[in-house]
């Protein structure tokens, strides 16, 4: 997960969601599986179509390359759209705006379901950590991992994030699964000037017993930077990303070792968040069986 700064403040306050970014966006497929929800003229859904995905790897583009710090590889530079192989076997979830004669495409979350994963690669966060004893303690559960999440500028409000979640829930609802994970990130790439919140979140957040995760040797850069008793909470608390705090408040924990990725200029973190341990107010506030903003 690519975290958007700003754009997340506060989205998990409560009843208080927020939002992030994307691009444009063309009619939909009228099939009723497809829509998860709708606030005004903005509705939450699956991408049916390769031209859907392509506009939100447009999205991911303008947000992750232009707006903030990765790089793009060549081939990403020439076609301006943030791709990798993962996005053949994922959902995309998408933000769509119909205000405008052309709907346009304002949001995206990226979905890889365990039963997917497990037909062809794996994960995209099995490259930074080792998730497989996570995995394999949990043999009966469905694991769904997020990723590569982006909303458009003038977007980033409560309304956004608040669809972007409603339709998280409501897939993880239809698809009966019990843990959400994903990589999470804190921009920069030197761990000593993020010693605070990633020691914050090692002492007070860190995944123990059957969802102990390890960052990959070699790849692992420690995220125990500072004794719990020199930590000032609520400097922490300040210091993380909109995003992690966001996940804090939900329940989740984080596993040991963060990694550094230089192509997206991030210090990256994994999130767990079991179904099981989600604050009930949020489930009280988008409803059970997902009905709060249904479509």
């Amino acid at each position: 997960m690519i975290d958007l700064g700003e754009g997340f403040r506060g989205w998990a306050d409560a009843v208080e969601p927020k939002r992030i970014i994307t691009e444009f966006l063309e009619p939909v497929s009228r099939d009723p599986a497809y829509r998860l929800g709708r606030i005004g003229s903005l509705e939450v859904r699956l991408a049916a179509t390769k031209k859907e995905i392509k506009r939100a790897q447009r999205l991911r583009y303008k947000i992750f390359y232009e707006e903030m710090n990765a790089v793009p590889d060549f081939a990403s530079r020439l076609k301006r759209r943030d791709k990798d192989a993962f996005d053949a076997i994922c959902d995309h979830l998408l933000v769509v705006d119909h205000a405008e004669k052309k709907p346009k495409v304002v949001g995206t979350y990226r979905l890889l379901r365990q039963d997917i994963a497990a037909q062809h690669n794996g994960f995209y966060s099995a490259s930074e950590f080792n998730i497989g004893p996570m995995l394999a303690a949990h043999p009966g559960a469905r694991f769904l991992e997020l990723g590569r999440s982006c909303v458009a500028q003038p977007y980033r409000d409560k309304r956004t994030v608040e669809l972007l979640w409603h339709g998280i829930w409501a897939y993880v609802k239809r698809h009966r699964i019990d843990v959400m994970f994903g990589c999470a990130s804190l921009a920069g790439t030197d761990p000593d000037a993020l010693a605070l919140p990633l020691s914050f979140l090692h002492h007070t957040a860190r995944a123990d017993d059957a969802f102990a995760t390890q960052a990959l040797e070699g790849r692992r850069v420690a995220m125990n930077r500072m004794p719990l008793n020199a930590i000032n909470a609520k400097q922490a608390l300040h210091a993380l990303p909109p995003l992690i705090k966001g996940y804090l408040r939900l329940g989740a924990r984080f596993g040991d070792g963060a990694v550094v990725d230089h192509q997206f200029g991030t210090t990256d973190v994994l999130v767990i968040l079991p179904v099981s341990a989600i604050n009930p107010r949020y489930i009280d506030y988008y409803g059970e069986d997902a009905t709060r903003h249904a479509a």
